[in-house]
């Protein structure tokens, strides 16, 4: 073998050793691509066996023809590595993308504070979703001041909890957060206030003590963070793999629940799909990954998708039989479940372009 033919073999064995060291590098992207679904009317999978996906308890339900379906996106995760073929295969395969790392996940934060945020907000989109609902559905929901959050360190710490729900203040009715601040601030320091409140269904009465506050020594404090919150009869809960998170269910959680508990049968015997996030008063709000999630229902069989009009742009395709319908809020998109069952009035459904 000449000097020259034996450069050459060894240049191959040195590049192929060096392909495969770079391909074995992890790179700083994740991948999207089409997840699993979920018929949010149909039954999954629980530790005892199969169990409703949307449970209603404390109000009529009514059988609902069809399936709404949660679409869900396959990702990276925030523990796994990317190689170089792996982003290259998915950058070129349909209804997929290709982001950078820090995109996705927020740089220094870890796994399991990343997986317990997606719950967090999870569990905010079913409970907006819940609210939507049943006012659409003409449930009464009224408007409470609720506990956002307790400082391990304030007064309040071993009485109120993350949820309650306070109906009084020193036996006086409260409606609004400003009625409870107005109430602790009408206390000296060290003077005990009687929160009247509703915890999990369960009427409660707990006594804090107030304390200076830190920054301003002359007011009364209880050390606790106020939101609105939400107080109705139904019990609604809910089945979900609790490894699927995000708030971007927000929309066929309500259609779900809305079909659930109206007489009409809202779906006519159709599969649909749809996704956006959900306030409490039904409107509808941009999110993530819409090319993923319509290829998922496509690939499941839905004929009609409900998206946020500000994610048409975003989905960019198009498959045979499934309808892409921009909504702006939960009536529009009940408005345009009824319309596919009217002839008449089908082609004024709107669609994305």
């Amino acid at each position: 073998m000449t000097k020259q033919t034996w450069t050459a073999a060894v240049a191959a064995l040195l590049f192929v050793a060096l392909a495969a060291v770079i391909a074995m590098v992890p790179v700083p992207f994740v991948t999207w691509s089409p997840g699993s679904t979920v018929d949010l009317l149909g039954d999954v999978e629980g530790e005892d066996g199969p169990t409703p996906a949307i449970r209603i308890d404390g109000a009529e339900t009514y059988p609902v023809t069809g399936e709404v379906l949660m679409a869900t996106v396959s990702v990276t995760r925030p523990d796994s590595a990317l190689t170089l073929p792996e982003a290259l295969l998915a950058y070129w395969l349909p209804a997929r993308e290709v982001l950078p790392r820090d995109v996705v996940y927020r740089p220094g934060v870890e796994a399991g504070e990343l997986q317990q945020e997606s719950a967090r907000l999870m569990d905010d989109s079913q409970s907006m979703a819940v609210v939507a609902a049943l006012r659409a559905a003409g449930v009464p929901v009224n408007e409470l001041p609720m506990v956002d959050w307790v400082s391990v360190t304030g007064p309040a710490h071993d009485q109120l909890q993350l949820g309650d729900l306070i109906t009084a203040v020193d036996n006086q009715p409260v409606e609004r957060i400003s009625d409870v601040q107005e109430a602790i601030a009408a206390h000296g320091i060290g003077e005990a206030v009687k929160f009247d409140l509703e915890r999990d269904g369960e009427a409660l009465a707990k006594t804090v003590t107030t304390r200076a506050s830190s920054t301003e020594p002359s007011a009364p404090v209880v050390g606790v963070g106020w939101a609105v919150g939400y107080q109705f009869a139904p019990q609604v809960s809910f089945g979900i793999d609790a490894s699927v998170g995000g708030s971007s269910a927000g929309l066929p959680f309500a259609i779900s629940i809305y079909a659930m508990l109206t007489r009409d049968d809202l779906l006519g015997g159709r599969v649909i799909a749809g996704t956006g996030t959900l306030d409490a008063s039904g409107r509808v709000g941009q999110i993530g990954a819409v090319q993923e999630k319509v290829a998922a229902a496509a690939r499941d069989g839905a004929s009609a998708f409900l998206l946020p009009g500000s994610n048409c742009e975003d989905a960019q395709v198009s498959y045979d039989g499934l309808r892409l319908i921009p909504v702006d809020n939960l009536g529009d998109a009940l408005a345009a479940l009824d319309m596919l069952d009217d002839p008449t009035k089908f082609d004024d459904i709107p669609v994305c372009p």
